[in-house]
């Protein structure tokens, strides 16, 4: 079953027309290589000969599904003709297969870079991590032609809905770049990949916080089986679930504490609502406040360590107003107070 949903840009009904009509010529144009009518496939979609040659229209999510599933179908081919040979029905779920024994998200996604290379000669995935970022890259080797921005967007389309899915985790992307200029449907990258978008660049590739190639995987043979029945629509669901969102709290909390001292200033530094913060770190057993002392006990722990600063300057420089409520809290933390807790280091 394919895991080509790239192009479904999913959203609540009555379903808007998103998908640009030039995807849906790509794969008319790969009928044609094959010596092929797609009448039939533009039919099931519901696609009229007047949408088809109109630059300027678009399709629903439902329909790309359509068009898609029975293209790969009809074409024996779930790469819809962007490459030499064909991928028969069932690739992309064996790349699946073969991934989702990994014991992390990032040993999965390289054995998944492995394996696309032995059924691909065309291009090849490469996961690289420079400093706190994952970078997942794709060097064309061949002419990919006509279909190449529908093959390039697709291939990275897929690669991140499976990273989202194994973790089920949305993973927010740091950028994307396409080595093509920035084509007229151009507005419709930013609902495929949400984030700084760059055109005409060296390769292509997408950026993410390098700390989620660490998450475990959530899924199963069982998930998997499920899944592979309908991976289209699934393979872009914008996931409201990011399971590094305690990791990113803690980190905002601690460096940007005068900014980060309420939900709203916070949400504001993570790029979402406070509604959503807070539901999001109930989804994770996690609480703000709770977030809010961890911090603010290993910035004082810290402190009372490595400084010679007063007790009354470390409340200050942990968040405290005054030094009372410092030290009650303290000890609420560690059963001792800052007084005692720094002797302790020190015996």
């Amino acid at each position: 079953m394919p895991l080509n949903g790239t192009l479904l840009l999913m959203s609540r009904k009555p379903p808007p027309a998103l998908t640009p009509i030039a995807f849906v010529q790509a794969i008319v144009r790969a009928y044609e290589q094959r010596g092929l009518s797609p009448e039939n496939a533009l039919a099931l979609a519901q696609i009229t000969p007047l949408s088809l040659h109109d630059a300027a229209s678009r399709i629903t999510a439902w329909q790309m599904e359509r068009i898609s599933g029975t293209a790969m179908q009809e074409l024996d081919d779930e790469a819809l003709g962007w490459f030499s040979r064909r991928l028969p029905w069932g690739s992309y779920g064996m790349l699946a297969r073969a991934s989702i024994s990994a014991p992390s998200l990032g040993v999965a996604l390289k054995r998944w870079c492995r394996h696309h290379c032995l059924v691909v000669d065309d291009i090849t995935l490469k996961l690289t991590v420079e400093d706190d970022t994952a970078l997942l890259s794709l060097t064309e080797h061949h002419d990919l032609g006509a279909l190449r921005e529908f093959c390039l967007v697709s291939v990275l389309r897929n690669i991140l809905g499976v990273a989202c899915w194994l973790i089920d985790s949305r993973i927010p992307l740091q950028g994307a770049r396409f080595p093509f200029a920035a084509p007229p449907h151009a507005d419709t990258y930013a609902l495929m990949f949400p984030g700084p978008l760059c055109f005409g660049t060296a390769q292509a590739e997408i950026r993410f916080d390098a700390r989620y190639l660490a998450l475990p995987l959530r899924r199963d043979e069982k998930a998997l089986r499920q899944m592979l029945q309908r991976a289209l629509p699934l393979m872009v669901l914008q996931y409201r679930r990011d399971r590094l969102l305690v990791q990113q709290v803690r980190q905002a909390l601690a460096t940007h504490p005068d900014q980060a001292h309420n939900a709203d200033g916070l949400a504001a530094l993570l790029n979402i609502s406070a509604r959503t913060l807070h539901r999001q770190l109930h989804e994770e057993s996690a609480s703000l406040q709770a977030l809010k002392d961890e911090v603010r006990c290993e910035r004082a722990k810290e402190l009372l360590n490595r400084t010679g600063k007063p007790v009354k300057q470390v409340a200050a420089a942990s968040g405290f107003k005054n030094e009372k409520s410092f030290i009650r809290a303290f000890r609420d933390w560690t059963g001792v107070s800052p007084t005692e807790f720094r002797k302790s280091l020190h015996e």
